[in-house]
């Protein structure tokens, strides 16, 4: 059961950006860590609602829609839908929230914003969970996902937007049950005079266009390099065509203490509720890595 309260606050250019804001359960715990969990590229906070439960248990746990997702205002300029925007839009709610140092979760563009914030402020970052991307980008996955981002068609009920996000993502989750399908579907649409609409400004897809805009960052390795002194944990969907072997074993070369989990049975990118892990979650968060 999701047990949050809604957090809004306003980035530096004025809009106003949501969170959800899942205090810790753990009454005995005063001053519990917090973790903090940003989504990818067309997801948002609701991505995170399981693994937020599982948290809070020991952690306050913040999960954010990024400004263009979710309850979150859509900028009416395109060429801010970049990493380095949300970034200052994440120091921001932190300030708000008088939180000094945190946990950070991220999920593919997530992950990205995760090591500029460390490069950026790293005494301000305990622990990062990288899920499914790394310094460099596999170019089959990001293929992919041009292919499809601002470009889906309306669906006139919710069994076409399941059917839709089925087409798209059906190679990622190859074992989702119906009520998996739905649930993650749910995720990605709201409702609208009774019709599902996607939960994302469709503008985000111009920036990803335009190669000088640093919405795709082409190489991340001297940014990476900036982190190595952070404990890590790097989730790897075993089929992913985003994050490579290749580039894991660039990150363990340059991350001495770098722990990886692959997750058996999934693409770009784990949902991260997998029994696989939140084992590897759990222990890491504990320091038994």
């Amino acid at each position: 059961m999701d047990s949050y309260t809604d957090c809004w606050y306003h980035s530096s250019d004025g809009l106003r950006l949501y969170a959800r804001d899942y205090h810790c359960r753990n009454l005995e715990n005063l001053n519990p860590e917090t973790v903090l969990c940003m989504h990818g590229l067309t997801r948002n906070s609701a991505d995170f609602a399981s693994l937020a439960n599982h948290l809070c248990e020991r952690y306050r746990v913040i999960a954010v829609d990024q400004r263009g997702r979710g309850r979150s205002d859509y900028d009416p300029v395109a060429a801010n839908y970049t990493p380095m925007t949300y970034v200052q839009d994440m120091f921001t709610l932190l300030d708000q929230l008088k939180i000094t140092e945190v946990i950070l979760v991220g999920t593919s563009m997530g992950g990205l914003m995760s090591m500029l914030m460390a490069a950026i402020q790293p005494q301000r970052i305990s622990k990062m969970i990288i899920n499914d991307i790394g310094p460099e980008v596999d170019p089959r996955g990001l293929e992919r996902i041009e292919s499809y981002v601002g470009k889906s068609g309306p669906v006139n009920s919710w069994d076409e937007a399941v059917a839709q996000c089925r087409s798209v993502n059906s190679m990622a989750f190859p074992d989702f049950s119906d009520e998996q399908w739905l649930d993650f579907t749910q995720g990605v649409y709201r409702e609208e005079d009774g019709v599902p609409v996607l939960a994302y400004d469709p503008a985000i897809a111009q920036a990803m266009q335009d190669k000088e805009s640093g919405a795709v960052p082409p190489n991340l390795w001297s940014v990476f390099e900036k982190s190595v002194a952070i404990p890590m944990l790097v989730v790897r969907g075993a089929d992913s065509d985003i994050l490579s072997r290749e580039c894991v074993e660039g990150m363990r070369g340059r991350h001495s203490g770098l722990v990886v989990a692959e997750i058996p049975h999934r693409g770009h990118a784990p949902t991260l509720t997998e029994p696989a892990s939140l084992v590897a979650i759990d222990t890491f968060l504990a320091g038994l890595t």
